[in-house]
């Protein structure tokens, strides 16, 4: 049976510290609501000439290999759902994830609904990336590659 529903798009700039914590409070009753479903999409590392971006270190295998790497260590963070290791790690690594900062809403939202949110109504949440890929495995300088990653949050318990 067909269910109706509003969909509201949140189109998500660059924000501060100042500004994720106030959206953050904002969202965070309604990321704790059941019946809200959010969707954040991001891209992942966009690696090669075009974007300006072309670290590797040999120790980490092939570029594709370098890539999946330094991917997957942002990855970790945002499972562990901790914003301010994330942040260290954009910092640190440069990496070119355009979703940054909807990512970082969302862990500021979680973050702020332990502040907002009465404790009896507090979801647990857990987050889990499902599937990783690349558009080439870069083995060469000249070439290039995006990565892209998907992640579920779900309350527990």
């Amino acid at each position: 049976k067909r269910k109706d529903f509003q969909l509201i798009p949140i189109l998500v700039g660059s924000l501060d510290s100042s500004k994720l914590e106030k959206y953050g409070q904002l969202l965070a009753s309604y990321l704790c609501d059941s019946k809200n479903l959010f969707v954040i999409s991001s891209d992942f590392c966009h690696w090669g000439r075009r974007f300006s971006y072309t670290p590797h270190n040999p120790a980490d295998g092939e570029i594709w290999q370098y890539i999946e790497k330094l991917d997957h260590k942002g990855m970790e963070l945002i499972e562990k759902l901790n914003l301010p290791d994330f942040h260290t790690y954009l910092r640190s690594t440069d990496n070119t994830i355009c979703g940054r900062y909807p990512i970082s809403l969302l862990l500021a939202t979680i973050e702020q609904s332990k502040k907002v949110v009465p404790s009896s109504q507090l979801p647990k949440f857990s987050l889990q990336f499902v599937k990783y890929a690349q558009s080439s495995h870069v083995k060469k300088s000249n070439d290039s590659s995006v990565s892209y990653a998907s992640a579920v949050l779900t309350v527990v318990g």
